[in-house]
């Protein structure tokens, strides 16, 4: 097949999903992920057990502490939280912190910083699996409201606040290499910042000045209603926020605005369980990914589900590679021999592990 040919195939299709719903019909509705706990490599529902792992590290690395919630079995997915962070690649979606004032969702008496939750978890794409992660080292104690984002394998992790909220504020910089599991305090040069949390403070680089951008409202609809605590995401030069929390009621719409023109454009998707204090990431293909947050304001009742919406059209590669996963569950736990057998790139490969 020509190259020519090729690409004219590759527009007739986008376009034909695009009027099916195979594409664009995904950005208006709302996924729910039924995440399933980690499967052992023959693909049994084993449950992961972390006691043996805190025997080996308490004893080769005494001035370690980990965690015991860490190291606890039997969690399937991270219980219901708000005020946590997330943060995602091509494999994986990253679950830091949160907060949850259920005595009982909060882990009872085996969560020490209750109400607090001090561990991470992961979400694996191409499984649908949960695992939470077992790391050494320090892992910060400012647990909500931080600031989180994923450079290559590092976590990097900014202020925040642990409890009482407001009053125990951080200012140090954490990094977690999620390859190696290893927590560390990053050695600062310069004067840092006030403690703060809850940050979503703007600075143009290139003028090297504050500013405040002037945008302009839907043609029909107007500007999003005044919130608090909502999601915010990037993909290139637009910005994505979703829900919130308005004063009065729990927000569950959808938001893109242009930063090349200021431009608002209301989204039809809305979210299945309006939220506020939840976490979203979104991956380099343009799919976001939203876990928990608060969504009954009378019973200050948090949520731990998982939804994901593609917020571009998703390209041949990513329709293909989620049918693929669909389809063969075990695939991740065949050898990279037989991956590459079986005609995967090196690439794909690398999400399966």
């Amino acid at each position: 097949m020509s190259r020519q040919l090729f690409w004219v195939r590759r527009r007739r299709l986008r376009r034909a999903m695009e009027q099916c719903g195979e594409g664009t019909g995904q950005l208006v509705r709302f996924v729910r992920l039924c995440g399933r706990h980690h499967l052992g490599p023959q693909g049994c529902k084993k449950r992961v057990r972390w006691l043996p792992v805190r025997r080996i590290f308490t004893q080769s690395c005494p001035s370690l502490r980990i965690p015991s919630r860490f190291l606890r079995a039997g969690r399937r997915s991270p219980p219901a939280r708000s005020g946590h962070r997330c943060v995602a690649d091509n494999s994986n979606l990253y679950v830091f912190g949160g907060y949850n004032p259920d005595y009982d969702e909060s882990g009872g008496p085996e969560n020490e910083d209750y109400p607090l939750f001090r561990e991470l978890w992961c979400y694996h794409f191409a499984t649908g699996t949960w695992n939470q992660m077992g790391t050494d080292g320090y892992m910060p104690r400012e647990l909500a409201s931080m600031s989180v984002v994923l450079h290559g394998h590092n976590l990097v992790v900014f202020g925040g606040t642990g409890i009482p909220f407001g009053e125990s504020n951080g200012n140090d910089v954490h990094v977690c290499n999620v390859k190696y599991k290893q927590w560390a305090l990053l050695s600062c040069r310069g004067k840092k910042p006030n403690r703060i949390y809850g940050q979503i403070h703007a600075y143009n680089l290139e003028t090297n000045v504050w500013e405040d951008i002037a945008t302009k409202p839907h043609n029909k609809i107007g500007f999003p209603a005044a919130r608090r605590c909502h999601s915010c995401v990037q993909i290139k030069n637009d910005v994505f926020i979703c829900g919130g929390y308005n004063g009065d009621e729990i927000l569950g719409d959808l938001w893109k605005l242009s930063l090349q023109t200021f431009q608002w454009v209301k989204l039809p998707a809305k979210m299945p369980e309006p939220a506020y204090f939840h976490c979203a990431a979104v991956t380099p293909a343009g799919c976001m990914y939203i876990h928990g947050g608060v969504v009954n304001i009378q019973e200050n009742k948090r949520t731990g589900s998982l939804f994901k919406i593609w917020l571009v059209v998703p390209s041949l590669l990513e329709l293909c590679w989620e049918k693929l996963n669909k389809g063969f569950p075990q695939l991740a736990h065949l050898s990279t021999q037989q991956l590459l057998q079986l005609g995967l790139s090196p690439g794909l490969i690398e999400r399966l592990k």
